[in-house]
Formats: C-alpha cells, sequence, structure tokens
C-alpha cells in the first residue's frame, strides 16, 4: 500500500462545544478501505476553524496546527514502521498504536529491557551471570535488526509474526554470521521474553508457532570407552597430571560440572542405609538439586585425596583454564587427537556411564540437576539402548567392570 492510500485529516464535533465556542478536535484515519475516528484531545474555536485547519497566525492558532501536524505525522510514522514489518494494517491498529491503547502500550524492545533487569536481580540467587550476558547479547541483536533491516526504533507487541521471528533468523545467520549453536541461543532467548509476555497476556498468539531453528550437528563431545581407558593407564610425567586427570575422571563418572566440584565439600556426602555413599547437592547454574550415587572410582579418588584441602573442599580444584590446560597435555600424552575440556566429562556420564547401561533417563536428569527432561536427551542420542533400570543396575554392571587405574609411582 502507498502512503497515498493513508490519509489523516481533522474536523470540528460542533454539536459537543462549550459556552466559549470551542469544539472537540476530532481525527480521522483512512487506510485503504479501512477508517476510524479518535479524539485529537484538545478544543478549538468555531471562529478559528477552516478546511481542517485554525486559520490566521494568532499563538492559539498556531499551536493548534503544530499539535495537528504532529498527530497526523506521529500516524504515518507509526503506518511505516508497521508496513515494514506486516502486511494489512488496519486504521484500528495505527489508532491503537497512536493514543496508546490496549496491545500498543507495550514494545518488545521496552518489555525485553524489563524481562532482563528482573532477570538481572536474580544473579546469584537462581540465576547466573553468564545467563544474563546471552540475554543482553540477544537483546542487542534484536535492537540492531530493527535499525538496520526495519529502519524502526521499536515494534510493538501487536506486530509480531511468524515473519518477524523468520526474517530475525535470516538476519543473525547471514548478516551477522553468527555460528547456527549461536543464532539458537539468541532465538531461545527471545522466544522466553515472548513466552513471558504471553503468559502476562500482554500478546496473545505465539510468533514462534512452528518455528523449528535448523539445528546445528552435534560434535562429539564425550569420550569412546577405549579414550577413557587411555587416560586411566597411561603413566603420566607428573603428579600436576594425575591431579588433572582424577578430577577429571571424578567428572566423568559423577557427571559433576566443574563450578558443582569446586563448591562440594564433605558435607555434601551422604551414606544410605545400604551402605551406599551419595553426593547430595544444588546446581549453582539453575539451583536444581541433584542426587548422585558414587561409583567405584569417584570414591577411590575422594579417599586418594582426602585431608588435602582448605576450607574442608572434598577435591584439590585446580583454576579452570589451568585444567582445561592440563586436559590439553593429558590428551597428547594418551595420544588422544581432538580437544580434550573438563566439559566433556559431564557428557561422558550422560552417555557411557548412565544411558548407554540402560539407566532410565529420568534417572539420569535428577542426577545431573537438569530442570528440563530435553535438556537430558542431547545425551540419549548417542545411546543404541535404554532400558527400565535404576542405579542398583548400575552398580551391578559396573561391579563386574574391573578398573585399572594407573596411579603414580611412590617415591622414595
Amino acid at each position: 500500500m502507498n502512503h497515498e492510500d493513508v490519509k489523516v485529516s481533522f474536523y470540528l464535533k460542533t454539536n459537543e462545544s462549550d459556552s466559549a465556542g470551542r469544539c472537540p478536535v476530532m481525527g480521522r484515519l483512512t487506510i485503504g478501505v479501512s477508517e476510524c475516528v479518535f479524539s485529537a484531545k484538545m478544543l478549538a474555536p468555531r471562529s478559528l476553524w477552516m478546511s481542517g485547519r485554525a486559520k490566521g497566525k494568532s499563538a492559539e492558532a498556531v499551536e493548534i496546527n503544530r499539535r495537528l501536524d504532529e498527530l497526523r505525522a506521529s500516524a504515518l510514522a507509526i503506518y511505516r514502521e508497521q508496513s515494514a514489518i506486516r502486511e494489512r494494517i488496519t486504521a484500528e491498529e495505527v489508532k491503537c498504536l497512536l493514543l496508546g491503547m490496549a496491545f500498543g502500550q507495550e514494545t518488545l524492545l521496552g518489555y525485553f529491557r524489563t524481562y532482563i533487569e528482573h532477570f538481572e536481580k536474580r544473579v546469584g540467587v537462581n540465576r547466573t551471570v553468564k545467563s544474563a550476558h546471552t540475554y543482553r547479547c540477544a537483546y542487542e541483536h534484536v535492537a540492531r535488526f530493527l535499525s538496520e533491516r526495519l529502519r524502526v526504533s521499536d515494534v510493538p507487541f501487536s506486530a509480531l509474526d511468524r515473519s518477524f521471528v523468520d526474517k530475525f533468523d535470516l538476519y543473525l545467520r547471514t548478516e551477522r554470521r553468527l555460528a547456527p549453536s549461536t543464532v539458537v541461543l539468541y532465538m531461545s532467548r527471545l522466544h522466553t521474553a515472548i513466552n513471558k509476555a504471553i503468559a502476562a497476556g500482554i500478546i496473545t498468539a505465539d510468533p514462534f508457532a512452528g518455528y523449528e531453528p535448523p539445528h546445528p550437528e552435534r560434535r562429539r563431545r564425550y569420550l569412546t570407552r577405549e579414550e577413557l581407558n587411555r587416560i586411566m593407564t597411561t603413566p603420566l610425567p607428573s603428579s600436576r597430571l594425575y591431579l588433572v586427570r582424577d578430577l577429571f575422571l571424578f567428572s566423568c563418572y559423577t557427571g559433576i560440572s566443574y563450578g558443582d566440584m569446586c563448591r562440594l565439600t564433605a558435607a555434601n556426602l551422604e551414606t544410605s542405609e545400604d551402605g551406599t555413599t551419595w553426593i547430595k547437592a544444588t546446581r549453582e547454574k539453575t539451583n536444581v538439586e541433584f542426587e548422585i550415587p558414587l561409583l567405584d572410582l569417584p570414591l577411590h579418588i575422594i579417599d586418594k585425596y582426602r585431608d588435602t584441602t582448605p576450607d574442608g573442599k572434598l577435591l584439590p580444584m585446580y583454576g579452570n583454564s589451568e585444567l582445561n590446560k592440563g586436559l590439553k597435555s593429558l590428551a597428547t600424552v594418551c595420544g588422544i587427537d581432538r580437544k580434550l575440556t573438563f566439559h566433556a566429562g559431564r557428557h561422558n556420564f550422560g552417555t557411557h556411564i548412565t544411558l548407554s547401561l540402560g539407566v532410565p533417563i529420568e534417572t539420569v536428569s535428577r542426577m545431573m540437576g537438569h530442570r528440563r527432561l530435553m535438556t537430558t536427551q542431547i545425551y540419549a542420542h548417542v545411546t543404541d539402548r535404554k532400558v527400565d533400570e535404576d542405579t542398583k543396575q548400575l552398580r551391578k554392571l559396573s561391579a563386574n567392570q574391573k578398573i585399572e587405574l594407573y596411579e603414580e609411582p611412590i617415591k622414595n
């Protein structure tokens, strides 16, 4: 639709004049075949009115015309912004946005900013700094998309539809050249904020309905059994690498992340009536509780470093960067020709140590402290079977597999 098809005119509501002869000014907005009227929220003397404007150069006439011009310009600007995003803009929709009525009160960026501010207040309680940063990055990309591609500073929620979502996805992939996994992350952050707006009744339809971003092919982050065996049995050149190895194997056999391992103390250990030792703690990232029955190998590692750490910590942890640097050396010594990171240990627990041995995915999700079952399902795609067994069955299977762990020779 051309801008010529959009018309804004004004007239006086003469049947409601006051004692001074001033009448309410009304606006008529026409877009194609749709039309509506609205109050300009001002009064104008009948004596000054001519052809939809105040005549003359008096201060009152100049002020009336200035306010009318502002209303007309605002209506046309709203129409341009809306038509850049979607088709079939009605006069009633523009009117609502012009007057700040109904759904026009909330805009995407305005609401997204508020959502992030509330999110950041929970950092350190049940949210992390890293997650807050990803929301900020997503917001900045949305703002840049609106400015660069749509030539608008913000959009009302009423303007959001599937076309908007698809255009933003394409913008991130082509113009921002972000990695596929990063696109999935930022689209997820935007969707989360919009879902919050839906729950608040600000928007009724989900613009993400039917949207399925192409997920990148996942790289194998878990170890093969042969690689894991090499790490266990290869003699190492230094005490430092033995500690790096042990910390990594502890994560492999418990699924505990680096950050959560740093926080473990002896108080997190509990022994059940049947003699099983458990680690019970809360994930720093999600604030979700997790419970893990310890197999022989992590029990051996705990016993090996007992009473060697300050402040009652369970294990003598290196810094994350130092630990990953040590893992790089460990991979070289063990002949593992790929990047080895500490987080690979958690993936190893989710695949070889649990799911592939038949532990139900619901149990694994609880053990790993996942908030949603679908998070655990990323590990399930590498397993060939999943049967209805519990962790006692895991212990039985594990007991039949003798673990040979090469230890550092004792120095005289």
